[in-house]
C-alpha cells in the first residue's frame, strides 16, 4: 500500500473491515462537518495511508482497530523517525501529527478506540515563517508583465484579470479558480467562499471590474452562468499549475524572488493595506482568516520592513 495511495485505494486494501469504516465516517466528518476542502481531506487521507502502511511493516500484519487500541507513544515516534528518514520537514512532520490526533480523537468519541498515548508524543513545531509579500512597485510590475507574457491575446487579458483580482482583493488562487460567470466581479463588492465553506463579502476596486470585464470580452469561450470564469486553452477550469507556471516566466522576465507566487499577491493585498493605515481586524474579515493571530503576522513583516529601511538609512545603524 503506497504512501500516496488515493483515500479509495486505501479503504479497499486496509483489510479490516471495522476500520475501513471507520476511516470512512472519519472521511465524511471532515468533509460535512469540518467543512474541510478536497485537498485538505486528501492530503489527512495521505498522511494516514502513510501511517497505516508503516504500521503494516511495523507491527508485521495488516492492522485493525484492537491494533490502534495499544499503540504506545514508542510505535508513534518509531512513525515520525520513520517519515523523518523519508525527507518530510518538520511543517509536514506537523501535519502528520495533525492528522492522526484528528483521526484518533474521532476514534474516540465514537467509541472505537480509546488510546491516550498519542496526548504523550509531542508534536514537531512547524518552522514560523512570515509571509513575503512583493513590494507595491514589484505587484503592479508583475500585472503590467502579465499582458506581455502570453502570445494569444485573451489569455493575457486572463492573466492579468486573475492576478489584478488576487491583488486587488486578496483573494487565495483556489476561491479566485472556483469563481463561476455568475459570480464575476461587476458591482461594488462580491462574495467570496472561503475555508470551511466561510462567506465573505470583499469590496471591488474599479480596476478589478474592468480587467475582468476586459478578459470576458475576449474570451472565445462561451457559457452560462455555471460555467468557470477563469478557463485554460481548451475551455476547462483553469488549472492552477498553469497559473503556477506563468507566474514563475514573470518571475525571471522580472528578476523577482523565488517567493513571488500567485499567493504573495494575496500576501501583498493585507501587507499594502496594512502600511496604508488599514486595521488588523478588517484586514482579517477581507482575507477570511479565522484568527486574528494569523492576520497579525503581517504586523511583523511590515515591522521587518520599517527596520530594514532604518538600518539602512539612518547614520547610526551604520
Amino acid at each position: 500500500m503506497p504512501a500516496g495511495a488515493e483515500p479509495r485505494e486505501l479503504i479497499r486494501r486496509v483489510g479490516d473491515a471495522a476500520l475501513c469504516q471507520a476511516v470512512e465516517a472519519w472521511q465524511a466528518w471532515l468533509t460535512e462537518e469540518r467543512r474541510a476542502s478536497a485537498h485538505t481531506v486528501d492530503g489527512y487521507s495521505r498522511d494516514l495511508t502513510a501511517f497505516l502502511n508503516f504500521l503494516q511493516e511495523h507491527l508485521g500484519q495488516t492492522p485493525g482497530l484492537a491494533d490502534l487500541g495499544q499503540l504506545r507513544p514508542a510505535d508513534f515516534r518509531a512513525y515520525l523517525a520513520r517519515r523523518a528518514d523519508d525527507g518530510l520537514g518538520r511543517a509536514s512532520l506537523a501535519r502528520a501529527m495533525s492528522t492522526l490526533r484528528s483521526f484518533f480523537r474521532h476514534l474516540d468519541r465514537r467509541g472505537l478506540v480509546h488510546n491516550p498515548a498519542l496526548t504523550a508524543v509531542r508534536s514537531p513545531r512547524a518552522p514560523r515563517s512570515l509571509p513575503k509579500p512583493l513590494a507595491a512597485d514589484e505587484a503592479l510590475e508583475t500585472l503590467a508583465a502579465a499582458a506581455e507574457a502570453q502570445s494569444q491575446p485573451w489569455m493575457a487579458a486572463r492573466d492579468v484579470a486573475l492576478f489584478t483580482l488576487l491583488y486587488g482583493c486578496g483573494l487565495r488562487l483556489g476561491e479566485a479558480l472556483a469563481l463561476t460567470r455568475r459570480q464575476a466581479p461587476r458591482d461594488a463588492a462580491m462574495t467570496i467562499t472561503g475555508k470551511g465553506r466561510k462567506q465573505r463579502l470583499v469590496p471591488l476596486l474599479p480596476a478589478v471590474v474592468e480587467a475582468v470585464a476586459d478578459y470576458l470580452g475576449q474570451c472565445p469561450y462561451a457559457g452560462d452562468g455555471d460555467a468557470p470564469l477563469f478557463v485554460g486553452a481548451r475551455g476547462k477550469r483553469l488549472n492552477p499549475g498553469v497559473v503556477q507556471r506563468q507566474m514563475r516566466r514573470l518571475r525571471l522576465l522580472l528578476g523577482l524572488p523565488e517567493t513571488a507566487t500567485p499567493h504573495a499577491l494575496r500576501h501583498s493585498f493585507a501587507t499594502h493595506l496594512l502600511a496604508g493605515g488599514g486595521d488588523l481586524r478588517t484586514i482579517q474579515e477581507l482575507l477570511g482568516h479565522a484568527s486574528l493571530s494569523t492576520t497579525q503576522r503581517y504586523t511583523e513583516v511590515d515591522s521587518a520592513r520599517l527596520a530594514a529601511i532604518y538600518d539602512g538609512a539612518h547614520p547610526r545603524a551604520r
